[in-house]
């Protein structure tokens, strides 16, 4: 065992109050068991006492027949099973920073992890529920029920979903509304949730999802979605947007690129559904990667644009944050200082990204004659086109609506080999990475499970962070603390309308 991993094992032990005699006595203890809807699941224990339960069907498998339709229910098991090994992740590429999750891939994949501090708590206790990012076609739920966040007496889920051509195409063949599988699995996973949670000792009326760049993006669409409504109490959405700064694509517009991608996996021009069904996931997955993508400059982000279907999306992003849909649930949402690089030159960045305000914004970047641009620039506008005023606009479109409860963030820490803010350096700050220090100097675990057990993020002992609100206030995590921020960047953003 590694010395980081052994003081992260330590801390937990002593958030929960164990000895070591306890972790021994712990495992000790007969395998826990549940009963959930479909059958008896035995899961194992950690060294620090919580149960976990790993590899739980919330769904029947996606395969043959029920290739892209919605998921199924599981059928019911006799017996015990086990769920003591976490699930295949679900099909993708390998890109390098995922490479875990592609060297252990399925079809197969609609499970779900569970850690609880105990079965049987005295109170019901906070849900968290975690939608992993990765660009919609990438990444897995594996692992992040052992983060530290158990320690804190919340039950956390780790959710999976249809990913890339599998969990996001449409084709005309598969019916009028079709696109947003990948979504269906996430509710049908909070049902499941509903259902069955209290079993493991939570509450199913405090129920927070909450995810990373995509999984963020996903959190922000399951608000404005009709089919999640009554499945989750609030959301926490990291480094992602509904709207993701794209413009979304129409049913029409994803068909015709699904009819792009099944012609170059091998699928013959009209192709019937059971045609479709029948091409190998291989080369649906490999036909989306290579696919050129209209009006998208970055074709890595084809899965990152909403997909309007009418049905589980019924309008645009925008449409549903100017009507107020959502508005009811509490939201945290943010960005990192630095996310992601530019793809392409300043130039033609801000002249698409700001369009009439191009020149306003040029001079404001210090591009016009005589202007000196800042020396991140190119980080700089690649974060407020994607990230940070995308993140600013849902909260002020909140907050116009009045009463929604909403709160910014921007987060600002090196991670912990001292290097810069980038894409996902929270998220070790959040659930507990291993050799993060999750307290110090910012304090979001903290700030999240209060948020997740209450509704407000704010409690003893942190920094105030008041409600976004008409005077914009952004809590700022840096090295020499939490500070409060108002109107972040508000001369770039307000240059940037929503598409």
């Amino acid at each position: 065992m590694s010395l980081r991993r052994a003081r992260t094992r330590g801390l937990l032990a002593a958030a929960l109050g164990l000895s070591a005699g306890g972790a021994i006595a712990a495992e000790q203890l007969p395998p826990p068991r549940v009963h959930t809807q479909a059958g008896e699941i035995e899961g194992l224990r950690g060294e620090d006492g919580r149960v976990l339960f790993l590899g739980i069907p919330f769904a029947a498998p996606p395969i043959g027949a029920r290739r892209w339709r919605p998921p199924a229910p599981v059928a019911s098991w006799h017996g015990v099973r086990e769920a003591r090994h976490e699930a295949p992740a679900c099909r993708q590429i390998d890109y390098g920073w995922n490479h875990a999750a592609a060297a252990n891939q399925s079809e197969d994949c609609l499970y779900l992890d569970v850690a609880s501090p105990e079965l049987h708590p005295a109170h019901p206790l906070p849900v968290m529920v975690w939608i992993h990012g990765g660009g919609n076609r990438g990444g897995s739920g594996a692992g992040t029920v052992r983060s530290p966040l158990v320690a804190r007496g919340v039950v956390l889920v780790s959710l999976q979903y249809r990913l890339s051509a599998l969990g996001f195409l449409s084709h005309t063949a598969l019916g009028p509304h079709s696109g947003n599988y990948a979504l269906l699995d996430q509710q049908a996973a909070l049902r499941w949730v509903q259902a069955n949670i209290a079993r493991f000792g939570g509450d199913p009326g405090n129920v927070t999802i909450f995810g990373e760049s995509a999984g963020a993006q996903d959190v922000g669409l399951q608000l404005l979605s009709p089919g999640a409504r009554g499945l989750f109490a609030k959301a926490i959405a990291e480094s992602g947007t509904p709207g993701f700064g794209l413009p979304p694509r129409t049913l029409a517009q994803n068909e015709a690129l699904g009819e792009t991608i099944t012609r170059a996996a091998g699928a013959p021009p009209h192709a019937s559904a059971a045609q479709l069904r029948a091409l190998p996931a291989g080369a649906l997955i490999e036909a989306a990667e290579h696919t050129d993508v209209p009006n998208l400059d970055d074709d890595s982000f084809i899965w990152l644009q909403a997909v309007v279907d009418g049905s589980v999306l019924p309008r645009s992003p925008a449409a549903a944050l100017a009507r107020g849909d959502g508005t009811d649930i509490p939201l945290i949402i943010g960005n990192n200082l630095h996310e992601l690089g530019l793809y392409g030159s300043p130039e033609r960045a801000i002249a698409r990204g700001f369009a009439e305000n191009a020149d306003t914004a040029r001079t404001l970047y210090g591009l016009a004659p005589g202007g000196t641009p800042p020396t991140d620039l190119n980080l700089r506008l690649a974060n407020d086109l994607t990230f940070r005023c995308p993140s600013l606009h849902v909260a002020a479109q909140r907050a116009a609506r009045g009463g929604a409860r909403t709160w910014h963030y921007q987060f600002d820490l090196d991670g912990p080999d001292g290097a810069g803010v980038t894409h996902g350096s929270e998220i070790r700050y959040v659930l507990g990475a291993e050799g993060a220090a999750p307290d110090a100097p910012a304090p979001l675990a903290a700030y999240w499970v209060n948020f997740a057990r209450t509704g407000d993020p704010e409690g003893a002992g942190l920094p105030a962070w008041p409600r976004f609100g008409a005077q914009g206030h952004t809590l700022e995590f840096t090295r020499a603390g939490a500070k409060l921020v108002t109107g972040l960047n508000a001369p770039i953003c307000a240059l940037r309308a929503a598409p």
